[in-house]
């Protein structure tokens, strides 16, 4: 068979390709050795010339020889990168830092991080490098990967504005780091003189209930062991356990790195010095830029608690800080399917925020109820919750309240339904519900968080409705439960229940549901209980 001259041409094409895939394959499998094996190679340069990373001098080389670059006068290669992450382009004193660390000890590889370049530029000293984490379409993935540019044994992470007087305040931090051992205190840090102390925290992360709680720790004899630390600390890390966090320097660092570091198990030691200095305190030489700067850092907080999925933080002194849903915005889940919300699916629970929109229809609700003298009850889950929890299960996603349907036109909110919705003053919604001959009241217009009010009427001693719905709990029961209702404790406060609500609940969802949790559709997610 004759072989075409384009046919040629393609297959060259091709085998080209291949042979250069092969180079390129064993050029990244070689880089991934050398920072694998610190000690080897760090005073090569690095593997990519430093124009190929960016435009603009002072951008980081791609190569991890870049970090382990310049061996000290004894031959040695350095065993520490000092790396600077969380400072303002707009005002920061990181060519500071980096003269101060590299006149000490100008042998160690220096490293400012930044998202994108910096404008106006950063003015670095000889030494010191740029790494933009933004990824550019001219670069190869490596160029803007932090691994890549860090081949030492340690990482230093330094807050700007910090300044080394003597470079034996590293060697001191790096034995008591090895002197921890493999145990879990994997990093060690040290104070920054300034007006306000550093404080040792215990951080306890639960990503099921999205929720991060801060509490103070006590101080030991020889310093402090914790999960967190608030205030200003250079920090040091080795650099396998640094890069084997799921985003090593995201900002703000020391918020993100102890949150990941405490659901590892890992704890940071605080020690009393050496402390390091700082001329630039406060760092920000006006009102306009300190405004700018705490502009930012709470939009890179609440950036940081939305990737982590993290909707509240408890605070040392017990306040709150939200992230999730509000009156204005929409619930934090989509429309549910099969009685399984979104969230189940990935191991987590009502999102708190939720339940705190849930929790603040309640009691408006019943409110609104008790007033008009509309008899009510707690109904199918609902009643489950408040049995078990005195609050709403905590992965339900709606609450239920059983309502007589003779009682609807004493209310205001309610008997006027068939003619359309209505926002009352406080912005709730009240409606008829469009799946069924219910009714339900909407956390707002923005967000369907909601109460639905199922209404029943007595035939014959029963209490029943005239539609009914596919869950296994909306069924008929017997008026007695009702005569009397009695108060029971739900959400913060007294509402009213049927009279034997054990029976109640076996009537409705089966023996033993009490005591025996579960999600509501098993066939689609089941309840681990073994993580309760």
């Amino acid at each position: 068979m004759r072989v075409s001259f384009c046919q040629g041409l393609l297959t060259g094409a091709i085998a080209l390709n291949l042979l250069i895939l092969y180079y390129v394959s064993r050029a990244q499998q070689q880089m991934m050795e050398k920072r694998r094996e610190p000690g080897k190679g760090s005073s090569k340069k690095a593997a990519l010339p430093v124009s190929a990373l960016g435009a603009g001098a002072g951008l980081a080389g791609a190569g991890a020889g870049v970090a382990g670059a310049g061996g000290a006068g004894n031959g040695r290669s350095p065993r520490v990168t000092v790396l600077v992450r969380d400072f303002e382009d707009f005002e920061n004193y990181v060519g500071e830092v980096a003269r101060s660390f590299l006149r000490q000890r100008p042998e160690l590889p220096f490293l400012a991080v930044a998202d994108t370049p910096p404008y106006p530029p950063l003015a670095l000293p000889e030494g010191a490098r740029l790494l933009a984490l933004a990824p550019s379409p001219d670069q190869p993935p490596q160029a803007h990967r932090p691994e890549f540019h860090v081949q030492t044994e340690y990482v230093l992470l330094v807050p700007d504005g910090v300044e080394l007087e003597q470079g034996r305040q590293l060697e001191r931090l790096i034995r008591e780091l090895e002197g921890e051992g493999g145990g879990p205190v994997r990093l060690v840090a040290a104070p920054v003189l300034a007006r306000s102390a550093v404080q040792c925290l215990h951080l306890r992360v639960s990503l099921r209930e999205w929720t991060a709680t801060y509490t103070p720790a006590a101080s030991g004899s020889s310093g402090s062991v914790c999960t967190a630390l608030r205030g200003d600390a250079v920090v040091l890390i080795r650099s396998e356990d640094l890069f084997n966090l799921s985003t090593p320097l995201a900002r703000p660092l020391l918020s993100s790195l102890f949150i990941q570091t405490s659901l590892r198990g890992w704890k940071v030691k605080l020690l009393e010095g050496p402390c390091f200095p700082t001329s630039r305190r406060p760092l920000f030489s006006s009102a306009h830029n300190q405004w700018k700067a705490e502009t930012r850092l709470r939009e890179a907080t609440t950036r940081l608690m939305r990737d982590f999925g993290l909707k509240r933080l408890v605070h040392p002194d017990g306040k709150d800080q939200w992230f999730g849903c509000t009156k204005e915005t929409p619930r934090c889940f989509g429309t549910v399917q099969d009685d399984t919300p979104e969230y189940l699916y990935l191991d987590r629970w009502t999102p708190p925020c939720c339940l705190r929109a849930l929790r603040e229809t309640t009691k408006y609700v019943i409110n609104i109820l008790e007033s008009s003298g509309v008899r009510y009850w707690l109904e199918g889950g609902t009643l489950l919750g408040a049995v078990r929890h005195q609050d709403i299960i905590p992965w339900d996603y709606d609450v239920d309240l059983g309502i007589y349907l003779e009682d609807v036109p004493n209310c205001d909110y309610l008997k006027n339904l068939d003619a359309g919705s209505l926002v009352d003053a406080n912005g709730y919604v009240w409606e008829r519900a469009v799946e069924g001959d219910f009714y339900r009241v909407q956390y707002s217009e923005a967000n369907h968080l909601h109460v639905d009010l199922w209404p029943f009427y007595p035939r014959n001693g029963v209490m029943t409705k005239d539609t009914w719905t596919e869950h296994k709990q909306d069924v008929e029961f017997p008026e007695h439960f009702l005569q009397p209702l009695v108060p029971m404790p739900f959400a913060g406060i007294t509402a009213y229940g049927p009279n034997n609500h054990r029976a109640f609940l076996e009537l409705k969802f089966g023996e033993g549901v009490i005591e025996n949790p579960q999600y509501p559709n098993p066939s689609k997610k089941r309840l681990d209980r073994s993580k309760l």
